[in-house]
């Protein structure tokens, strides 16, 4: 059960929360002084307060719970704090909200609105505990697995394949569209495996002109060809004793495709004019982003070799099929940029999430981390919004990162109301009262609409 301290210093006040917050999901603990309060507050760790502006000493005046507001956020800043103040004290409970509360309650007290209150309280505290737990999971999973971070049955599938493989020095084809981390796991495979200690040499097949390749692969003897002043040692040497990832195999000329299937049947290499046979002690990993089988029916890649270097195949599925993993890479990727850019950004606004979730990601993780970093730039707040990610720039079947399907104008009309609502409330860190005037809507409309939505459930 969830803590809720109660400050008063009116035993007629504590008497009916006590009774009237009852039957609520919540353990009550009651204070009427600021030290007695403080004691409680550091004992239990509560995630709401309410917390009477006029307290003793200084009943008369809020200096006594501006006070203990302020203490209260310095030993926890995620507790959610409501103020109670008189209706002459408006001035009092703005300058509060200023200061860090969570909202404001006038007395007289009325129960049923304050029940609304404090269960929008603990329900934005657990959503925050959870993004906080959630990005230490990301964090852990991302040690854990190489960096490889990913929590859906296919990724979970990946990583098994790569703690059975990765120990022998079987050549691997990682295959999958651009931007799902083939690099990634040929560096995990590197890492789990009994060459750890040596090099991992990585190249390119698509970047490197046709008439480079050759040189770039086994290397050249001085004299092979015009501007050849001096013996270079090609990549497949370089990587001997460790792991080569040819990324983009099947951009390979045919031609070189030969040569490289020899080297793979035979373990030794001949460099560029040369003649003498230089064995190389070498594991391969490769990777494509092609339909291997369409390539071999055209002609574009031999058939042999693709025998030779998927002697075991890990498919790398795209960020739009990784149920669950956009959140978890978002909130990784967030904290690292956060931390490395120096920015106070430590989470996303609700348009953002729905953006998230509903985005297509064509360009996979690679896309989703780029747009991070831009927005990690761009944002003026805590926390990320879908225009600082670029969704608003999207066409197609979204509208500002909702994605509507076949709904009928009721259902989208709620759906948008909702996530406004959602959205205003996040912007304003849960400030009902700020939320409600930027939605252009009373307090009393705004609480309706978070019943009618569900917004206020624990």
């Amino acid at each position: 059960m969830e803590n809720l301290l109660i400050v008063d210093d009116n035993e007629d006040v504590l008497t009916q929360l006590k009774w009237g917050l009852a039957s609520e999901l919540y353990t009550l603990h009651l204070a009427t002084r600021v030290d007695q309060a403080l004691e409680v507050f550091g004992k239990v760790s509560p995630g709401v307060v309410t917390l009477d502006l006029g307290l003793p000493p200084h009943a008369d005046t809020s200096e006594e719970g501006f006070r203990c507001l302020a203490e209260m956020l310095k030993i926890n800043p995620a507790a959610k704090v409501i103020v109670v103040t008189g209706n002459d004290e408006r001035e009092n409970a703005l300058q509060a909200i200023k200061l860090g509360a969570f909202d404001f309650f006038r007395k007289p007290i009325d129960l049923d609105e304050l029940r609304v209150i404090i269960r929008r309280a603990f329900h934005l505290h657990a959503i925050e505990r959870e993004n906080t737990e959630q990005k230490g999971a990301a964090e852990a999973a991302a040690m854990d697995n190489y960096g490889i971070v990913g929590a859906c049955p296919a990724m979970r599938g990946v990583l098994n394949l790569i703690g059975k493989v990765a120990a022998s020095d079987v050549p691997i084809l990682v295959s999958g569209e651009s931007g799902t981390g083939k690099e990634l796991v040929a560096r995990a495979i590197h890492a789990g495996s009994l060459r750890r200690k040596g090099p991992m040499v990585c190249i390119n097949c698509g970047a490197i002109p046709e008439n480079l390749i050759e040189s770039e692969l086994f290397g050249h003897e001085k004299g092979a060809f015009t501007g050849a002043v001096s013996t270079v040692q090609g990549k497949v040497e370089y990587a001997s004793g460790g792991t080569l990832f040819l990324d983009e195999i099947g951009e390979l000329p045919v031609n070189l495709q030969v040569k490289l299937l020899r080297f793979l049947q035979e373990m030794v290499i001949q460099r560029v004019g040369g003649r003498k046979d230089i064995p190389v002690n070498v594991r391969i990993v490769a990777a494509t982003n092609i339909d291997i089988a369409a390539a071999i029916a055209a002609g574009t890649f031999r058939e042999d070799l693709y025998y030779r270097i998927g002697v075991v195949n890990i498919h790398l599925p795209p960020l739009r099929e990784r149920e669950g993993d956009v959140h978890l890479l978002a909130d990784y990727f967030l904290g690292r940029i956060a931390a490395e850019l120096g920015k106070n950004v430590s989470g996303f606004s609700p348009d953002a999430l729905v953006g998230l979730e509903t985005y297509s990601w064509p360009g996979n993780i690679r896309e989703l981390e780029n747009r991070l970093r831009r927005a990690v730039l761009l944002a003026d707040s805590s926390l990320v919004t879908s225009a600082e990610l670029g969704f608003e720039e999207n066409g197609g079947g979204q509208h500002n990162g909702f994605s509507f399907g076949d709904r009928t104008l009721k259902e989208a009309r709620a759906m948008v109301e909702k996530k406004m609502i959602v959205a205003a409330l996040a912007k304003h860190e849960g400030n009902i009262v700020k939320a409600s005037e930027a939605l252009g809507i009373s307090r009393p409309t705004m609480y309706d609409l978070i019943r009618k939505h569900g917004l206020g459930e624990r």
